[in-house]
């Protein structure tokens, strides 16, 4: 008889600890940071050069793997329709009225297409050093701050995970993509 293995088990986890950082049950461990980008193609074309050349740095100082995650989920734009519907009914400019009813009819075009998604960023960083849990997270913290400095300065926002509410809600956006609400 085959035997059945438990989610619990087929999961790499062992346990979530605070500021994203997760135990893997190989013992090593992975820090979850949210990467909040710019938009690379609203930039000049000197900002986009000295973007890069950040990047490049960026890459060069990260003496330690890391691995660069994004999620594409499709975006439902019907809330933005209707907010946009509910400011204009008390609008007196009927030009204002005029453009935004074609940008309406955009985005109902977007919608109806499916083109419209919503795009995560995320950066994993991970350390299979064997040490106490605080010297590990003081280790993962100070990876952290190198990739958090490094990515600022191409424009970047770089948030550290605050709850183990939230590590588990990206964890499983991960792992159920079609039921997670992220």
């Amino acid at each position: 008889m085959k035997k059945l293995i438990s989610i619990q088990e087929w999961l790499p986890f062992s346990k979530i600890l605070k500021k994203g950082v997760v135990k893997l049950k190989d013992e090593s461990y992975v820090k979850i940071l949210k990467i909040l980008p710019i938009n690379y193609n609203l930039k000049s074309e000197i900002e986009k050069e000295a973007i890069l050349n950040s990047y490049k740095i960026f890459l060069k100082t990260c003496n330690f793997n890391i691995q660069i995650l994004i999620q594409s989920n499709k975006q439902d734009l019907d809330q933005i329709i209707s907010k946009i519907i509910n400011q204009i009914k008390n609008e007196k400019e009927e030009k204002i009225k005029e453009v935004s009813e074609k940008y309406i009819n955009y985005i109902k075009e977007i919608n109806d297409n499916r083109q419209s998604t919503a795009k995560r960023f995320f950066i994993i960083i991970k350390t299979n050093t064997k040490k106490e849990e605080e010297h590990i997270q003081q280790e993962l913290g100070e990876k952290y701050l190198k990739i958090k400095e490094n990515l600022e300065r191409c424009g970047n926002k770089v948030q550290e995970i605050e709850t183990k509410e939230e590590t588990k809600e990206i964890l499983f956006s991960f792992y159920n993509k079609r039921l997670s609400q992220i």
